[in-house]
């Protein structure tokens, strides 16, 4: 069963004819961690997707995720090819990419991996997309950090904000060592990459399996593009595309916080990484986001520890198996009723149709004090300063525009 937001989202492209809503996946055969409906190059059949299912890792073929309407520029993801130490290629691979950039002279491939890590892949059967195949396609290697780096980076980071030392060189060698920061810089600056390609070269972003930073990397260069995905519905909504139904693992990557003491291989915090780099975004553009820093606190908590199914299992086709949707409540349905979503919009946001570029110099990146710290005295004066503050911002805006409509009512 698709999502609200998710067929709102396909029905925009049937305007345009390169593109078209493929149900090849309906029974979840082709890819268990892709949704029953995806979008695809139009003159690309659904056969010639199984066949290139059976060559991208896990079956995640590529599909598109976003689509700039100006140049048709679009941002596709997947999964690495599996060419294996053989090389072996694939026609409907090749095929597929190859509609993508159809009318443009090349495209850009974006691997989260190092040249080194990608190479390496090829001894366990993975790989890259060879020049030799994909001629005009050319790649770009931004390594990205992998589950086991980014838990125990946390877990530091956790560790450094409990310090009651009160030694400054204590805290601040303990902040480095933690590399967290290092990780929010990688990611803002990779994003900003794949946005830099969008003077209409097409981008394909993938790692190894695609299920975590190149859905990182695709929702945050959405977010810093399009000032759709800034308002309250439009953050959710894509969230909702790009890691509920796209198939990002909460249940084997959330399993546990930092805080506890069991220890899961598979466990790493990359949602966690994205709202700290969407605060980053919020800090640096106040106005811009239609959404406070209180929905990002809220969603921190609730991949965690949740009352709703929003969060739970590790695929669209688990959480069907389960009765996810029919036995439990949705997070992003209930956080858009208009109480919550009052309470979660940011009062001075002001729409813009331009790109909001994340500043990425270590100096412009800043602890995300109101999670990490959340429970520190200090951070919770300075949230009952920002809920004052809120306030008054909301009531002065109800002041305008009850004087606004007398004088409206006076001039008529």
């Amino acid at each position: 069963m698709l999502t609200f937001s998710f067929i709102a989202f396909s029905l925009t492209f049937f305007q345009y004819e390169k593109w078209r809503l493929s149900t090849v996946n309906r029974d979840y055969s082709v890819c268990p961690s892709y949704p029953p409906a995806v979008i695809v190059p139009k003159s690309i059949d659904d056969d010639t997707l199984k066949k290139a299912a059976k060559f991208r890792q896990g079956g995640r073929f590529p599909v598109l995720c976003y689509y700039h309407k100006k140049n048709g520029m679009v941002i596709m993801r997947s999964s690495q090819p599996l060419l294996g130490a053989n090389r072996k290629r694939c026609k409907e691979d090749e095929l597929l990419l190859q509609a993508v950039i159809e009318g443009s002279d090349k495209g850009y491939i974006i691997d989260t991996r190092s040249m080194q890590q990608a190479q390496q892949a090829r001894m366990t059967g993975g790989g890259f997309e060879s020049k030799s195949f994909y001629d005009r396609w050319k790649r770009f290697h931004k390594q990205m950090e992998r589950c086991v780096s980014l838990q125990e980076s946390l877990i530091k980071l956790v560790e450094a904000c409990g310090d009651e030392s009160n030694n400054m060189d204590r805290w601040l060698s303990k902040l480095e060592n933690s590399k967290w920061l290092s990780h929010v810089q990688n990611a803002l600056s990779t994003a900003g990459l794949v946005v830099s390609s969008r003077d209409g070269h097409s981008v394909l972003v993938h790692g190894s399996e695609g299920t975590d930073c190149s859905l990182l990397i695709s929702t945050l260069a959405q977010l810093i593009m399009d000032p759709c995905c800034r308002t309250v519905e439009g953050f959710l909504g894509l969230l909702e595309r790009e890691w509920i139904q796209a198939g990002h693992p909460f249940q084997q990557r959330c399993a546990h916080s930092a805080y506890s003491h069991a220890r899961l291989q598979q466990e790493s915090p990359v949602f966690l990484l994205l709202l700290d780099c969407v605060w980053q975004l919020w800090r640096q553009f106040p106005l811009a986001l239609g959404f406070s820093e209180a929905l990002l606190l809220r969603l921190a908590t609730e991949v965690y520890a949740s009352d709703y199914g929003t969060f739970l299992c590790n695929s669209d086709q688990e959480r069907c198996a389960l009765e996810v949707k029919e036995r439990t409540h949705c997070l992003f349905q209930a956080l858009l009723r208009p109480t919550e979503r009052d309470y979660y919009s940011n009062p001075l946001y002001e729409r813009t149709e331009l790109a909001i570029w994340p500043s990425v110099h270590p100096q412009s990146l800043q602890l995300w004090k109101g999670y990490f710290l959340r429970w520190t005295q200090q951070v919770r004066h300075l949230e009952e300063a920002q809920e004052e503050i809120r306030n008054m911002v909301i009531e002065w805006g109800k002041l305008v525009g009850s004087h606004g409509s007398k004088e409206l009512k006076q001039n008529t």
